[in-house]
């Protein structure tokens, strides 16, 4: 994973607030009917009465707004797109923990009539895995990115955001089995007004806000009036106040709301009303009163069952997974872990007086037991977990209805609107996700240290914050507006600090570590109002080669001459098409932006004639700098590039709003003055960078590039006077590093022209030439949609 510089960012603050918490907790128990509070005088003395119910109002404060919060940071998106794998481990993790939960309490009804509801907040209790806590679990453990990290993660989500639905039919029992129905039916009626009603008011709210101004205090205060009435409309249908809270919180749309929410709210609930809830909590455990009425052996198997019911449930779906039985049995004792959402439900249950203070204790301890085992077992036992594999590193190779990563990155807020505007014709839809992660570039100066950091979109403690700072802000809302406005895009913000000689790793490693299948980079020109191109930093030029020299996805560079001066995305898209890797790539780019249905696509596809110039292979042979070169298969690439075409034609014969056509022309003159008829016709160019092409229509325009990163049709769309204005796209397909051998024995690592992997992943020795160096050969065919490199 890449090394990140947070600044306190939400995980690390509510981390320093739980630790807090904990130890209020412990001098509660301390000052409790366990410890010092045994003692009638001093309990009289400190803790009469009159002063418990100050803080027991506090400590139910706290919960309701807590609950709020926890909605507010829930993401349901990413509870919709759950794997089957780990939608199984979930349910598993519901049914069996809950019933033997419910078994688990059956000693304990015989003695205490009153406790005839309690089973239900054991069961809930057990079944619900802390989300947060885990995520920070795994992120210390370095499992966040391997296959059982994300299980585990992705089971967590559905354990706890079923768990409130299971605390709210709870709540309602325990009201009374004739009025239990009612107070269900009143609380779903709610939440469905809160689904279809509440949540447009809310945007709606949100849209009265001018673009670039933070909210008043007054929105801010008429928010938690509004948590507040909720709270109370849920506790009078019958359940709880904390089940509305929640509830509007899980419907307030993301964005700058949410942040300026939680800036406000979460030191204050974290840092102030939770230690008092925890207190109350503490002060309530009487471990004296656990063998009351049972046997310590009696105490002691239950708690040990109780700690074991996700465990087992785990094992007993992980052959039905096909997972090997060592990474069952470290998930199974990962989804052990809980959060403060666990005592929680205890502390309802004791206020509804389904709990006593015997089993309530009983449950508080298994809890904690619970939670403090798991990092010191995965702590010994040191899983090293397989990381995800890094399948998707193309968009052709990308499945229709996978989510697509993409890398945006931004060096000046004259690249937002560009870039934004490209990915608004991408058709990012709730059935074909994107998720951009915006990373704003900032050249390091003096002698700071180079660092990436996770933005933090709510303010910063400065009134006037630096002119860096100021961009970044206005870089990052963009984006966020962006999230706004589509349903299937999700932005993650980041900022990487670095010289620009360095740049380009930091570039490589966040596409590597977030598993990102294309780059966006900005060109290193800009257009000026007598539509010349002018440079605006020659060191991003150097940065772009060496992101496409070693970049671990595929990359486009965009030359935005006019998506960010019409301020709208491309409708009419063109594709010219020579063939090679990077074409396919650049079609498939398109392809993807023409399942809208605003948008026009023509694909040209140049052919040579029969008249024009053979250019042999050859040429593209010898060495460069001490590399020898492998021959490119120039009849490969034509068949795949046919096969390609014929189903792109077969794919996409009934749609009137792509078209296609052929172009046979005879040298590099007629292509140039054939991409200048089209001229005035279209809004963006997209085009491959030209690698593995030997064409008489493109081989002359390379001797002349002034922008070789762009390719020789790149640079004659840059550089060639056009009447129109249009942005371009230049795309390089992602190719896969290999061994050469070099005449001398020695071995140096390079990149494949061909996108095949003949010298790895094969047990193949070449023949040897006359030089000591490779014969040309024909590539073998290619690899499909289960390899891991793709």
């Amino acid at each position: 994973m890449v090394p990140c510089c947070l600044h306190l960012h939400a995980m690390e603050r509510k981390e320093l607030n739980n630790i807090n918490c904990s130890y209020i907790w412990q001098s509660g128990i301390l000052l409790g009917p366990s410890g010092l509070g045994a003692f009638r005088r001093f309990s009289n003395k400190f803790f009469p009465p009159a002063g418990f119910a100050v803080l027991d109002t506090m400590a139910h404060f706290a919960v309701v707004y807590y609950a709020f919060l926890v909605g507010l940071e829930m993401d349901l998106a990413a509870a919709s797109r759950i794997e089957k794998k780990a939608l199984t481990f979930a349910l598993a993790g519901m049914i069996f923990p809950s019933i033997l939960g419910s078994c688990l309490y059956i000693p304990f009804l015989q003695h205490d009539s009153s406790t005839n509801m309690g089973f239900l907040f054991w069961a809930i209790a057990l079944t619900v895995t802390g989300c947060s806590v885990l995520a920070q679990l795994l992120d210390k453990l370095k499992l966040l990115q391997t296959e059982m990290g994300k299980i585990a993660l992705s089971s967590a989500q559905i354990n706890e955001l079923s768990a409130w639905v299971f605390l709210a039919a709870a709540i309602a029992l325990c009201s009374g089995i004739l009025t239990a129905h009612w107070a269900m039916f009143c609380t779903a009626a709610f939440v469905l007004f809160s689904i279809y009603y509440l949540r447009p008011a809310l945007v709606w709210f949100m849209g009265r806000m001018p673009e670039g101004q933070g909210y008043s205090e007054h929105y801010i205060y008429s928010i938690l009036v509004g948590v507040a009435f909720c709270g109370v409309v849920t506790d009078a249908c019958g359940t709880h106040p904390i089940i509305g809270a929640f509830v509007f919180g899980l419907v307030i749309p993301k964005g700058v709301l949410e942040a300026a929410l939680v800036q406000k709210l979460e030191g204050f609930v974290l840092g102030f009303l939770m230690p008092v809830f925890f207190a109350v909590c503490g002060l309530r455990i009487d471990v004296s009163a656990i063998t009351s009425d049972a046997s310590w052996e009696m105490v002691a198997l239950v708690i040990g069952s109780a700690c074991a019911a996700k465990f087992l449930s785990t094992l007993f779906v992980f052959s039905f997974c096909q997972m090997p039985l060592k990474e069952a049995v470290f998930l199974g004792v990962l989804v052990n872990t809980k959060s403060l959402f666990a005592i929680v439900i205890l502390f309802i249950g004791v206020e509804q007086k389904a709990l006593s203070i015997q089993t309530y204790t009983i449950m508080v301890i298994a809890v904690l037991l619970m939670t403090m085992m798991v990092m010191p077992i995965m702590t010994i036992s040191q899983p090293r977990g397989k990381s995800v594999p890094y399948k998707r590193r193309t968009i052709q190779k990308s499945k229709p209805h996978e989510e697509l990563r993409i890398l945006a990155c931004v060096h000046v807020t004259r690249n937002v609107s560009g870039i934004i505007n490209l990915l608004e014709a991408s058709n990012a839809t709730r059935e074909s996700p994107i998720t951009i992660f915006a990373l704003h570039l900032v050249e390091l100066i003096g002698r700071a240290s180079a660092m990436l950091t996770v933005h933090n979109t709510r303010k910063s403690g400065s009134n006037k914050p630096s002119h860096a700072q100021a961009q970044t802000d206005q870089i990052i809302t963009a984006f966020e507006q962006y999230e706004r406005r589509c349903s299937g895009a999700t932005v993650h913000p980041l900022i990487a600090r670095s010289a620009y000689s360095t740049m380009d790793e930091d570039i490589c490693s966040v596409a590597q570590d977030k598993h990102a299948s294309f780059i966006i980079l900005p060109f290193h020109k800009q257009k000026t109002l007598d539509g010349e191109m002018e440079d605006i930093n020659p060191a991003i030029r150097e940065v772009n080669e060496n992101v496409l020299a070693s970049a671990p996805c595929s990359v486009g560079i965009l030359i935005d001459c006019g998506l960010a001066e019409s301020g709208d995305f491309a409708r009419r898209v063109v594709v010219l098409y020579f063939g090679g890797p990077d074409d396919r790539e650049a079609l498939s780019c398109a392809l993807r932006m023409a399942k809208r249905p605003d948008i026009s696509l023509t694909v040209v596809r140049f052919l040579p004639s029969e008249d024009a110039a053979v250019v042999q292979p050859l040429d593209f042979l010898g060495k460069t700098h001490g590399v020898v070169t492998v021959n490119i298969d120039c009849e490969r690439e034509r068949e795949l590039d046919d096969d390609f075409l014929n189903k792109f034609k077969i794919m996409t014969v009934n749609d009137v709003s792509i078209s296609y056509r052929e172009e046979v022309l005879d040298d590099e003159e007629q292509t140039v003055n054939t991409i200048k008829s089209l001229d005035q016709e279209f809004d963006l160019y997209i085009v491959g960078k030209g690698r593995g092409v030997v064409s008489p229509l493109t081989v002359g325009l390379e001797d002349w590039c002034d922008c070789p990163e762009l390719g020789a049709i790149g640079d004659v769309l840059v550089t060639s006077e056009f009447t129109s204005t249009f942005s371009v796209l230049v795309v390089q397909q992602y190719v896969k590093k290999r061994t050469v051998v070099k005449g001398d024995g020695s071995v140096r690592t390079t990149s494949s022209e061909n996108q095949k992997e003949e010298f790895e992943d094969m047990d193949w020795q070449p023949p040897a030439g006359e030089d000591g160096g490779f014969e040309p050969f024909a590539y073998p065919r290619e690899k499909d949609d289960t390899d891991d490199d793709y």
